[in-house]
């Protein structure tokens, strides 16, 4: 089987770096054993020659914004767009929008404010590989940005009150705005950094108990897998428990 590019497009804050795992480390957990993946550092100009090479590329999340005038955004919605049909594609939080992005749909600062903690998203449609099924998934989120509208041939998967287009689904591509790579842990400390200065207290500690709740975690990373054919379907009549 071939690898899978991770696309590294954001780094944790300097605080946390010695206590927590960075972005591509979290993504070879997800992905598990036995998976061999090459990192490519997307703030430093690299990026896949050639999709093809690739079972599927995941573009990470970040601190920057879509519409950042910063030199690496162009190129990686460049490439986005030339990788499509080439590969498989996953974007998670800044990867979901930048593939909104780089697929017709618009991204913005949301007037709703910080999406943090564990948010619970609606299942709204139901792809081939998403199994096992769930009405509904609550993952650990870190976000102000949000996909306002959708590419036209995007098919909306989840969704909440506070994120109306929290996954997507193309037939070659798939994102989401939260964060199933994030352990609960790293994003409470995540919450704690910007406690009192980014994050108002009363939001941070709704936040923070929201995060002790138990998460689906293990079922959007089951998702992802089997949409990057790393996990066989199930056979038709047996369950898909995890």
């Amino acid at each position: 089987m071939k690898p899978i590019a991770i696309l590294e497009t954001g780094k944790p804050p300097e605080a946390l770096a010695d206590a927590f795992d960075d972005y591509p480390a979290r993504f070879r957990a997800l992905l598990g054993e036995g998976v061999a993946t090459v990192r490519f550092d997307v703030q430093a100009g690299r990026l896949p020659a050639d999709p093809e090479a690739f079972q599927g590329a995941i573009v990470t999340g970040s601190a920057a914004g879509v519409y950042d005038d910063l030199p690496w955004i162009p190129p990686l919605m460049d490439w986005l767009r030339g990788a499509r049909g080439r590969t498989r594609l996953v974007g998670i939080c800044f990867g979901h929008q930048a593939m909104a992005h780089a697929f017709g749909g618009r991204v913005q600062k949301s007037d709703k404010g910080w999406g943090i903690g564990l948010h619970r998203y609606a299942v709204t449609a139901h792809e081939p590989w998403m199994f096992p099924k769930a009405a509904s998934i609550g993952i650990p989120v870190s976000h102000q940005d949000q996909v306002l509208s959708p590419p036209a041939d995007a098919r909306v998967i989840a969704a909440s009150a506070f994120t109306p287009y929290a996954g997507l689904a193309w037939d070659d591509a798939m994102s989401f705005q939260c964060h199933p790579e994030f352990q609960p842990e790293y994003a409470a400390a995540l919450v704690e950094s910007r406690r009192g200065t980014r994050i108002p207290e009363a939001l941070a500690d709704e936040a923070v108990a929201s995060l002790g709740r138990a998460n689906d975690r293990a079922v959007l990373t089951a998702w992802i897998r089997a949409f990057l054919m790393l996990t066989p379907p199930p056979v038709e009549g047996e369950g898909s428990g995890i």
